[in-house]
Order: C-alpha cells, then structure tokens, then sequence
C-alpha cells in the first residue's frame, strides 16, 4: 500500500486556499457600486428616482458599516488618512458649504447627498481592494451591463416589438419624442441602440470603458482569455451601434496617449524620452490648431453640426450668461441640475425634455461654484492625469533594481483619466455620479498605493477561483 515516507521530498499536496464569504461579499460590494454607478439611468428607468435613490443609500450605509470597523482594525492595511486626494476632498466640502448662498438651495442639498455617497463608496473601494480586484471588479460590472443591454435591446425587439417606456409605462395614444423612450426598438433597424441605460451616448462611453479593462484584463493574462475577447467584441458592437461622435473622440484620444505611453515605455534614456515627448507635443498642438480652424467640417463628417448640436448657441450661452452673476463661487452646487426645480424646470429645453447639465463640466462648475469651484476640479483632474501618466509611464522601482517589467494594469488609470478629461469638453458626466467615483477612486489609489503589487495593501490574498495575484518580486 502506498504511503508517504517518514524523509518526503516536499510537502504533502493540500486543497487550494479559497475565498472567505467576507471577501465574496466584499467583492460583490464592489461589482455593485460600479454598476450602480455606470448604470444609474437604468436603475431610475426601472424604479423610479425614489427607487434610485433608495439603492444609493442602501449603498452607502453598507459602505458605512464595512469602513468604519475595517478603518478601526486597520484592516487590510492601516488607512492612508494623508493620501487622501484632498482636492477631490475639497471641491466636496465647497459643494456643501455653497447651501449658504445657493440660488436653488433644495437641489443642492440633494445633488450633494449624492456627490457624498458616491465618495464614500469610492474611498471604500479604493482602500479595501487591490489594483488587480478593482480591475476585476470594473470587468465584472460591465460585462452584466453589456449583457443586460443586448438581452432588453433583443426582449424589446423580438418580443415586444415596439418601444420601451421607462418603468415600463403602456404607450400613449399619438406621437411621442423618441427621446422619452427607454429603448426605442432600433436593434434590428439599423439606428442607434441605446442598451439598458437608455441613452446612446451613455451605452458608447461605457463600452469604451469595457474595452480598455477588457483589454488590460487580456494583457494581464486572465483566465478565460477567449470569453474577454468575446465580450471585447459585444463592447466593440456596441460602441458602433450607439454611434456616439464624442465616443469616437475620447477612442482616438485613449488610442494616441496609448501610443505615446508604450512608446516612453521602450525608450532607453532621458533623452530618448524628452525626443517622444517634443514630438509628440508638437504634434498634439497641431493636431488642435487643425481642430480650431477647420472644426466645422470635422464636426459634419462625425455627424454632428457646427454648434456641437445646440450646445454653442443655446446650452453654453445660457449656462455663462448665469455664470456670469456670481463668477467667484457660483451660483450653488446641483449636479445634475434637478429637473423639477423652478429654477432649471424650462430653462433649457430640448426635444421637450429639460436639459439637466450643461454639456461641458468646466462650465457646468463655472456655474455652479464659479472660478473656486474650477480651480479644485482642475488640482484634482490635472492631479490625476500627473500621477496616471508617471504610474503607467514609470518602471515600478523601490530599490537599486531598475529592470522590473511594466504592469499592463498602470495604463487603465490612464486611459480613463483621458477619455473623462475628452468627454468632459461636450458633457458634464466626469462630474457626477461614475465620472466623480473613477477620479476619487483613481486619485486615492494612486497616492496611497503607487506600485502594483507591492506594499501592505497590495499583499497577496485569495482573490478569484482559489488563485493568488502575482507580486512583482
């Protein structure tokens, strides 16, 4: 009978460590934020505001109660109270203290309940989990809504054959605007789809979003490499299908600062690096003149007309012409503006909907907390992009060695610091809601935990399938 000797070459073949439920719900936490977050018009499409704002408190109360006693124990890691990204911080507590000359003091004091949740959500985050679970955890959360999107955009095409209204309401009798529908059944017509979050231009940013982790995941070497392709695919459809003009902008900018960064990557010395960087500038900088000059038929060939579709000449007038009453700290915080409000209920109108932000996030904060307000969101944005770039640009290094690879992990704070910064310039969305969480989460993990792998927050751990994280030795 076989049996162990009593001198045995190693040791005794054991089960794999698996994952406690602890770290399952954790995990699970975090997966929901993010699709909470990403997919908030969803959520309202499917259980009202007061249903939305019923899963956001449930969401922070959790955040609440798994933070505080892990800040307590300092558990998994004493809390980095100095690497805060106090910028971010800032611009919160200027958002709140503006409830004192807001002009529309209800929807501030509202917008700002939400700006706080999705904050502490973000600081939770970004504390509890590595940088290989959050690129997990952001993989996770887009593929359920990607694949959400396609199975209503199919229920509604195949099914029910006709449009969607939110809370799935019964049709009225007569025309209606199409841009009050949830999906509007253009699936198998050829038009843009608009996916579970109701909203074309929403359904492109998210699956640029999903190809760019999707796309870090495969770098990295995850498991299931055909179905991350797979799932590429569907984001890559479905960015096509949502035909989004400012998507195919932020796609090109990602694509470029992509380029820019792998080509630092192989230079060899400073001065291989400063030669990359004078081109590459002086490039960008033409690439801007030739935007200027010949904007107009730059902007007809993606579609789109030479006001950036009523944006210049009716949003962007409106929003300075306020903005202009009380240029130093605004007129008041509320992102998004509320709807209902007498102060924004008509003021801008399109296709008979009230306009609830001003298409461009430095406008929108020039108004709402003025030339203050704009200058913490530029530290924290400007902040990020520095950090972001030397964190994918920069061989991780703590000691004499200096021939440690690149993490293709370090370029998705990157990628998305650009494509925020991109889209900010015709929508307000990089302040609100899954804009503010990337850039709170993204700032606060960076300044806290700037090698990937390395550190007591970084520390391997049971993490997916019964399988450690790589440390980078």
């Amino acid at each position: 009978m076989a049996q162990y000797t009593k001198h045995p070459v190693k040791a005794p073949p054991t089960a794999p460590e698996r994952e406690s439920t602890g770290q399952l719900l954790l995990r699970g936490y975090g997966i929901l934020v993010f699709v909470v977050a990403f997919a908030h018009t969803a959520l309202y499409n499917l259980v009202g505001v007061y249903g939305a704002g019923a899963v956001m408190i449930l969401l922070t109360l959790a955040a609440l109660a798994i933070g505080i006693p892990m800040i307590a124990r300092a558990e998994p890691h004493p809390f980095p109270w100095r690497r805060l990204p106090w910028s971010a911080l800032g611009y919160v507590a200027l958002a709140l203290v503006s409830v004192a000359w807001s002009q529309w003091r209800l929807p501030t004091a509202l917008t700002w309940l939400l700006l706080a949740a999705v904050t502490v959500n973000a600081l939770l985050i970004a504390h509890a989990f590595s940088w290989h679970e959050i690129v997990r955890a952001l993989a996770s959360a887009f593929k359920w809504i990607l694949g959400l999107s396609l199975a209503l955009e199919l229920w509604v095409s195949l099914v029910l054959h006709g449009p969607l209204l939110p809370n799935f309401l019964t049709l009225p009798d007569g025309d209606i605007d199409p841009h009050w529908y949830w999906v509007r059944n253009n699936l198998l017509d050829g038009d843009r789809i608009q996916g579970i979050v109701g909203n074309s231009n929403v359904l492109a940013i998210i699956s640029l979003f999903a190809i760019v982790t999707f796309g870090v995941r495969f770098a990295l070497r995850a498991r299931w490499r055909t179905t991350l392709v797979m799932w590429m695919v569907l984001a890559a459809y479905m960015l096509f299908r949502a035909s989004s003009a400012t998507t195919y902008v932020c796609a090109l900018a990602a694509a470029v600062v992509l380029m820019v960064a792998l080509l630092i990557r192989r230079a060899r010395t400073p001065d291989a690096r400063a030669r990359i960087y004078a081109i590459c500038g002086g490039a960008v900088a033409v690439v801007v003149a030739v935007v200027i000059v010949f904007h107009r038929p730059l902007f007809e060939l993606l579609g789109r007309s030479a006001d950036l579709t009523g944006r210049t000449d009716v949003i962007w007038t409106k929003v300075l012409e306020r903005a202009g009453t009380h240029p130093v700290f605004g007129n008041g915080f509320s992102s998004p503006w509320i709807p209902t409000d007498p102060a924004f209920d008509g003021w801008i109108i399109d296709h008979g909907i009230t306009v609830f932000h001003a298409h461009n996030m430095w406008l929108d904060v020039l108004m709402q907390l003025g030339v203050v307000g704009v200058m913490l969101m530029a530290a924290a944005y400007l902040g990020l992009l520095w950090r972001a770039w030397f964190f994918a640009a920069d061989r991780p290094r703590w000691n004499l060695r200096a021939d440690r690879p690149y993490s293709p992990l370090t370029l998705l704070p990157l990628l998305f610091t650009v494509i925020l910064l991109v889209q900010g310039l015709a929508e307000s969305t990089p302040i609100m809601l899954w804009g503010w969480l990337m850039l709170v989460l993204f700032s606060f993990k960076i300044k806290s935990v700037p090698l990937v792998g390395v550190g007591l927050s970084e520390q391997s751990r049971v993490t997916e399938r019964g399988s450690r994280a790589r440390r980078i030795p």
